[in-house]
């Protein structure tokens, strides 16, 4: 049975490999402070939120990392779930389905509106997870790099 756990400090070193497989995972390079960055608002309460999941041996087999912002559409601020990460070898297990849930009930109690996440398009085995437990909204996300 995987088990969720609010992300501490003690946590880094079984958090760092499933930060590198999600950044991996995206094809994303990081300078290395910025994942010491990273990992201090994670853990400092800076406003950004992580968990990790650990399977029946405690072994550390995923992440998952949010935040909540204010909305102009609703009185209660939003959530976004912005890394989740499975470990291969457990994927299909339901620790991405464990991950998810966490956080909805971690902005159910803060009083979010919704939960919502993006992901590439490519991301099939991730899609057909959250295709069962969210809804596809259909809009299309732009950006410019700064």
């Amino acid at each position: 049975m995987t088990a969720i756990h609010p992300l501490t400090a003690a946590d880094r070193d079984e958090w760092l490999p499933l930060w590198r497989g999600y950044l991996e995972f995206y094809e994303a390079d990081l300078p290395s402070f910025v994942t010491d960055v990273v990992f201090q608002r994670l853990t400092d309460g800076e406003g950004v939120h992580g968990a990790i999941a650990r399977d029946d041996e405690r072994r550390a087999v995923g992440l998952v990392h949010w935040l909540f912002h204010p909305s102009t559409w609703s009185v209660g601020p939003y959530c976004y779930l912005e890394d989740l990460f499975v470990a291969a070898e457990v994927r299909g297990q339901g620790v991405g389905r464990a991950l998810i849930a966490h956080v909805r009930d971690q902005a159910t109690d803060a009083g979010a509106a919704k939960v919502y996440w993006l992901t590439h398009e490519t991301n099939t085995t991730g899609r057909a997870l959250y295709d069962r437990v969210a809804e596809l909204t259909g809009f299309v996300h732009y950006e410019i790099e700064l």
